[in-house]
């Protein structure tokens, strides 16, 4: 007599292969629906990319470059789920200061999926001498694992409302942030190269309107990014003449 083996029923491997797509496509919505909610930049940071002429966009860069030649650059991450053009205000600050100032747009809005940027952005510029990273928030999380872990590539490490994360040195990172965000200063725990704005909360080193869980700043957006770049033109011009020292 032959024995038949058993099958498992059709009805069965459908219905454990359709739990499972259906487990896929609510995680898949349940990510798109959280990245799609990000702030978004204002008006006053989308009048500097229409208005100057000093900015190009190529690919996943907006660059903007000084009015005349510079050595020096600044590879700009963004805050987590914030667009990257709330930090062009800022940016064109410190690019009139003639650093030219490179802000990565990241996939979802999120420096945590590319934080090794820097490395392209780095070789798309040979003529560039100085390489400074910069961040904020989360954006400076990711701009400091890059500067831990390519300490040959970069001059110094710039954190805007974030601290230094991974191993590098305090020496060569300039940490500002808002007395209004607690939450950066008891994080901080060495003492070199450290600025704190009185009345600073954590958005406003972007123009994207209030965040959540943020104070309202006690001085304006403007003020508080004033702040930030003569401290970052201070910090730049004191690395650079370091570099220039050693043999």
């Amino acid at each position: 007599m032959i024995m038949k083996k058993k099958q498992k029923p059709l009805k069965k491997i459908w219905s454990v292969t359709g739990v499972v797509f259906l487990i896929i496509a609510i995680l898949a919505g349940s990510f798109f629906w959280y990245v799609s909610d990000y702030y978004r930049a204002e008006d006053v940071a989308l009048e500097v990319l229409a208005k100057n002429d000093r900015i190009t966009i190529k690919d996943n860069l907006t660059i903007l470059s000084p009015s005349y030649p510079s050595d020096t650059a600044i590879i700009f991450y963004p805050g987590a789920k914030v667009e990257a053009e709330a930090y062009l205000p800022l940016l064109e600050q410190i690019r009139q200061t003639g650093v030219t100032c490179i802000l990565v747009h990241m996939p979802f809005h999120m420096a945590i999926f590319d934080s090794n940027a820097a490395e392209d952005v780095i070789s798309e510029f040979p003529d560039i001498e100085h390489w400074y990273i910069a961040g904020h928030s989360m954006g400076g999380a990711m701009a400091s694992e890059f500067a831990a872990s390519h300490p040959d590539q970069v001059d110094g490490l710039i954190l805007m409302g974030a601290y230094i994360y991974g191993d590098y040195p305090d020496e060569k990172a300039l940490t500002i942030y808002g007395s209004l965000n607690q939450s950066v200063e008891d994080h901080i725990d060495y003492t070199e190269n450290i600025v704190e704005i009185e009345g600073g909360n954590h958005a406003q080193f972007g123009n994207y309107g209030l965040q959540k869980g943020d104070p309202p700043g006690e001085i304006s957006a403007q003020e508080q990014q004033a702040q930030t770049v003569t401290a970052i033109e201070i910090f730049i011009n004191q690395q650079n003449a370091q570099g220039a020292k050693q043999p």
